[in-house]
């Protein structure tokens, strides 16, 4: 568990979910982050000093999921949870990325998906960290496709569902109206979700109603906003950000770092106890199986008492 940028909630929330039983009963956590931020590092990457800037925030940030990516893919650790970072520190701490998500590909080498998940609506992002003015050039059939192969492995071997129903959401109002409204649904979309053998596009106003009545498995959002917002409104608090396509489980809270009431003794840690409970019952069930097909539970809200065995 890494803390997240020390200037941020995340050094509270990791304290708030580490005292939580129902983590200590779940699962051993290893805490990666420097010293100086009021708790007990287990793995430290460096110091902190109160007042220090944000550059090395973001580099303390960067070095920590550095460090836990070593660790699971060396086999100490079975997942990441990972603590809210800020993303201009990130890049001005001497890391070129725009988030976690692009990070953790990178590292690892693997092609990813970013997965916002809750027990009311699973969202995948087919861009993620890019302007909206650049969106139509980087959205391409190609890449529609394969977050649908990322999203139907993931579903099926993390969530344990044999023939996951995934929907397409459109780009353009109304799906583009026959084109009235924009021609990429017709043109791009159309064509990439009949290869990728996934349904739609479909009005970005109906297909998240859609997926919360159980007709969908999950929803493959256009671009990050759109997606973003729809599991936000929905299950801000309780969603928990799942890194798909990666070699182990990767969660995290569905926040970010919300400075404004750093050192308040008033963040909600919520999230980050459902991204831990997530990642542990993933890793452990991953554990049990030998690699076989494993399921995971996200709990109804934090305080869910269901206890898979213990991860290491």
């Amino acid at each position: 568990m890494t803390v997240g940028d020390p200037r941020g909630i995340g050094p509270e929330v990791v304290a708030k979910a580490l005292a939580d039983p129902r983590v200590s009963e779940r699962c051993d956590v290893v805490v990666i982050g420097p010293v100086g931020v009021g708790i007990d590092v287990t793995e430290s990457i460096g110091s902190w000093s109160p007042g220090s800037d944000a550059a090395l925030a973001g580099r303390l940030s960067g070095l920590a999921i550095e460090r836990a990516v070593q660790m699971a893919q060396a086999g100490a650790v079975q997942g990441i949870v990972t603590g809210p970072i800020d993303k201009a520190a990130l890049h001005a701490g001497g890391f070129d990325f725009p988030g976690h998500t692009e990070m953790l590909g990178a590292l690892t080498g693997s092609s990813v998906a970013m997965m916002l998940a809750s027990d009311k609506l699973r969202v995948v992002l087919a861009t993620t960290h890019i302007p909206l003015s650049s969106v139509a050039e980087n959205l391409t059939g190609a890449s529609i496709i394969e977050a649908a192969r990322i999203t139907r492995d993931g579903l099926e071997t993390w969530f344990g569902i044999a023939s996951p129903r995934i929907a397409l959401c459109a780009l353009n109002p109304h799906a583009g109206d026959g084109g009235r409204f924009g021609s990429e649904d017709t043109r791009l979309l159309e064509p990439a979700a009949r290869a990728a053998g996934i349904a739609g596009p479909f009005p970005a106003d109906t297909v998240f109603v859609r997926a919360m009545r159980g007709e969908f498995d999950a929803v493959i959002a256009p671009y990050h906003d759109v997606g973003m917002t729809a599991i936000k409104v929905a299950s801000f608090g309780s969603a928990v950000n799942v890194t798909l396509g990666l070699p182990f489980p990767r969660t995290s809270p569905d926040h970010g770092t919300a400075l404004d009431i750093a050192g308040q003794d008033r963040a909600d840690p919520s999230s980050m106890i459902a991204a831990t409970l997530l990642c542990a019952s993933i890793a452990s069930r991953a554990h049990q199986s030998g690699g076989r097909r494993v399921s995971a539970d996200l709990p109804t809200d934090s305080r869910s008492s269901a206890r898979p065995s213990r991860a290491q």
